[in-house]
Formats: structure tokens, C-alpha cells, sequence
């Protein structure tokens, strides 16, 4: 399993997650696994998405389309967004 971590903001948090939730079929058919969307508690337009893939490498490519800038100016993204790609290393139950 392997993961990517994206912070950015958003114009209009509302607009962003109808077309986030829009654009599942196209993450999923690239290999995401499944998201978890979190917002800041001191920021309402920073958002935080954690992304589970099948590998690093869709990860990577998806991240780096084309599509994906084109889609993320579409719905609003107002800064560079960070990303950090992970692979786990270890699952265990709290």
C-alpha cells in the first residue's frame, strides 16, 4: 500500500469537494484505493487529503498528469499544492 499526502487551498471549499467527489471515478480508475479529506481547523479553505494507491508509481504518475493541474485550477486550487508519497511501512491496531 502506498499513500500521498496533499495540502492546498481552496477559492470556495464547497465547489472544490463536489468536483473532488466528481473526479473519484478518474482516481480510482489510476489505482487510488480510497480518500480521506480533512479541513483545517484554524483555515476553512486549506484542505488535506490523504490518498491510498495501489503503488508509488500510479501515485507519482497521477499526481504529475496533466489532467490532474487542469483539474485542480478547474475547481479552485489557489496555491501549490505540497505533496509528500509514501509507502507503508508497518499496520498496526491501537
Amino acid at each position: 500500500m502506498a499513500a500521498i499526502v496533499v495540502r492546498h487551498k481552496v477559492k470556495d471549499y464547497a465547489t472544490w469537494k463536489a468536483g473532488y467527489d466528481g473526479h473519484g471515478p478518474t482516481r480510482k480508475a489510476a489505482g487510488c484505493q480510497g480518500t480521506v479529506v480533512f479541513r483545517s481547523a484554524d483555515d476553512p479553505s486549506e484542505v488535506v487529503i490523504v490518498l491510498e494507491w495501489d503503488s508509488v508509481e500510479n501515485a507519482k504518475q497521477f499526481a504529475g498528469s496533466a489532467e490532474l493541474r487542469e483539474k485542480m485550477e478547474e475547481l479552485g486550487v489557489t496555491d501549490r499544492p505540497d505533496m509528500y508519497f509514501l509507502n507503508e511501512d508497518d499496520r498496526t491496531a491501537q
